[in-house]
């Protein structure tokens, strides 16, 4: 009797999947800082996952193909889905089954359909000053500069904290990739002082000697943007594999504290463009602390709101920032953002853009 047969290797189920090697197609913009991320999260990925395969595919964002226009003067939305939608569109479409974002980049309202499936480690969400290289021995930080000093931003939230801060600096527009600025501000004929930059986004790029001064509430007295140095990872609800998938990468922590800092976003309505700045701080492993803050454009009216609670759900870290936006309501914030909102919608229909004051 033949015993071919038993000695033939018993395929099960299991390693015909392994062997079918499942593929997830995976979108994010095309800027270098993006592509890096998607690879980080790729590789996380992958070492959880290696029975999978993971294909990056990149596209533009509508404020990727205009370099030009300031991000403040985009659209009445205040910059809601700048980034992101095409991205989406692909995912709405199966074209994509999970998208990489810059957290902070992300609307917080999504597409029908579409969740925030994941939040992994966050880098270091504080903003760094950048000081011009011919500078350098000069200047370390934003006390440090004298008046009429060019500050490179094009961030409203950015611009709003430093001139309540220091109202006699000037900002200039600064758009474009991490090292198109950095080349932009160390120019000898440039313009620029300094630049303000997230470490999250020097530390992706291997650039982060390059901060001279770190910013935060006891420090330069700014306050980050919402989501900043988070990665958030966008799913289609109805994907169970690329859900179940995502599960085991996730940061709890960091999730809560993401989900309490965009509650404090979504109840004031405010998009990327609106100068809201939060700062989210574990105190233990359950007590969470939250600043944050409202400024005008020209940085002569603010409201500022702290809290600390015990944060172990997701419901009770949205339940948090909803506390947090409403006492900044409170204290003024709303009256600010609708004049913020108001003179932007006034010059969409004028001939003028829209520029900060």
């Amino acid at each position: 009797m033949s015993t071919a047969a038993a000695t033939q290797p018993v395929i099960t189920t299991s390693d015909a999947a392994k062997a079918a090697m499942t593929t997830v197609r995976v979108g994010t913009r095309k800027s270098a800082l993006a592509l890096k991320q998607a690879d980080f999260v790729v590789a996380s990925l992958a070492k959880l996952h290696p029975h999978v395969r993971f294909e990056v595919r990149g596209m533009d964002s509508l404020a990727d193909k205009d370099k030009i226009t300031a991000l403040y003067n985009f659209d009445k939305s205040g910059g809601k889905g700048l980034w992101t939608n095409e991205l989406e569109a692909g995912l709405v479409a199966k074209e994509l089954d999970l998208v990489v974002h810059s957290l902070k980049d992300m609307p917080t309202s999504l597409p029908d359909g579409c969740v925030l499936a994941c939040i992994p480690e966050r880098e270091d969400p504080r903003d760094v000053v950048v000081v011009k290289k011919s500078l350098q021995d000069k200047y370390k930080s934003l006390a440090d500069l004298p008046a009429g000093s060019v500050v490179g931003t094009s961030s409203v939230r950015r611009m709003a904290q430093i001139r309540r801060k220091y109202p006699g600096l000037e900002f200039r527009d600064m758009r474009g990739n991490i090292d198109t600025r950095l080349r932009k501000l160390d120019a000898e004929d440039g313009e620029y002082t300094v630049l303000i930059l997230a470490a999250a986004g020097l530390s992706r790029m291997s650039l982060l000697s390059r901060a001279s001064q770190y910013l935060e509430s006891s420090s330069g007295g700014m306050l980050h943007a919402v989501g900043q140095g988070g990665l958030g990872l966008e799913a289609r609800a109805d994907d169970e594999t690329t859900l179940e998938l995502l599960k085991p990468f996730e940061n709890r922590q960091v999730m809560l504290e993401a989900e309490a800092e965009r509650s404090v976003m979504r109840t004031l309505e405010g998009g990327c463009s609106i100068p809201i700045g939060v700062e989210t701080k574990w105190l233990d492993d359950k007590q969470l602390r939250m600043v944050a803050t409202v400024v005008s454009v020209d940085g002569t009216e603010g409201a500022d709101a702290e809290m600390v609670e015990q944060i172990t759900t997701r419901e009770e870290a949205v339940a948090f920032g909803r506390g947090i936006a409403q006492e900044l309501t409170d204290k003024g914030a709303q009256k600010i953002l609708d004049a913020i909102n108001a003179e932007r919608e006034a010059n969409q229909q004028g001939a003028e853009k829209w520029v900060p004051a």
